[in-house]
């Protein structure tokens, strides 16, 4: 059976058992159904062994099993990992023009990002022409009530999904003017609504003030957030409304951009 080759070096240290259900994960990119003869001859196991990290896998929702054929296809866990991935492909091609539009126009550092549990991914980034200017963070998980585009997303979800992402009273501090109390962010969220942007000033770098608004689409509702970025200096308290009123111009661009039902 065609397997699909590991890229780059061997690990120093290898986990066997994570190793073989990664190989099985690459068969399911290949083969539309999978029997355990298939695995125990691509992982060079015993049946007995295939069949127990088969077993694991359907678990957890990476595989289920035709009760019929007896064969495995991909469960509806990894189904939903391939469609987040294709959505972020999707929002990133759409989002790209308009982030660089928006920093072109404004002379800073524009990003987008999507909320992973309490944090934000980077997903994009356009950095400022300016020597001094803020750095892209493509790539990176900041907690989100440290960031403009953090408290963005956050001010949009239902109180009680906000309560289990935050049990707790206490929050992390970033920097010395991080939100650190649960209460307080829980206010923050509600100004947020009200004016429908987020700020920051130095929550999450010192020095760095930052704005954000939500990107929303008629069907999948709030899709990701686009900030613009500056040190603190070039985007006082003053300029942020000027620069959420561009924010909400770019963030209704991509919108639209993402499908004839989106807003």
């Amino acid at each position: 059976m065609q397997t699909v080759e590991p890229s780059g070096p061997r690990p120093q240290y290898p986990i066997e058992a994570v190793d073989k259900a990664l190989q099985m994960l690459k068969l399911f990119g290949i083969h539309e159904q999978v029997r355990l003869a298939d695995v125990r001859d691509a992982l060079e196991v015993t049946q007995s062994r295939a069949h127990r990290l088969m077993a694991m896998l359907v678990y957890h929702g990476f595989a289920a099993q035709d009760r019929r054929t007896r064969t495995y296809h991909p469960g509806p866990a990894l189904v939903e990992l391939g469609l987040s991935v294709i959505r972020g492909m999707d929002l990133r091609s759409v989002a790209r023009p308009v982030l660089e539009e928006l920093s072109a126009e404004l002379g800073e550092t524009t990003a987008l990002a999507v909320l992973e549990g309490s944090d934000v991914r980077f997903i994009d980034a356009v950095e400022s022409e300016l020597a001094l200017r803020v750095a892209s963070r493509v790539g990176r998980l900041l907690p989100a009530h440290s960031t403009s585009i953090g408290k963005a997303l956050l001010a949009e979800l239902p109180a009680q999904t906000f309560r289990a992402l935050y049990p707790s009273e206490q929050l992390p501090p970033v920097t010395a003017k991080t939100i650190t109390r649960r209460s307080q962010l829980e206010e923050h969220l509600q100004s947020v609504r009200e004016r429908g942007y987020a700020v920051n000033a130095s929550e999450s770098e010192e020095g760095v003030s930052s704005v954000a608004r939500v990107i929303r689409d008629r069907t999948r509702g709030v899709v990701g957030a686009v900030s613009v970025a500056a040190p603190l200096g070039r985007m006082p308290t003053a300029h942020t409304r000027t620069v959420a009123e561009r924010l909400g111009a770019a963030v209704e661009r991509i919108a639209e951009g993402l499908g004839p039902q989106a807003t």
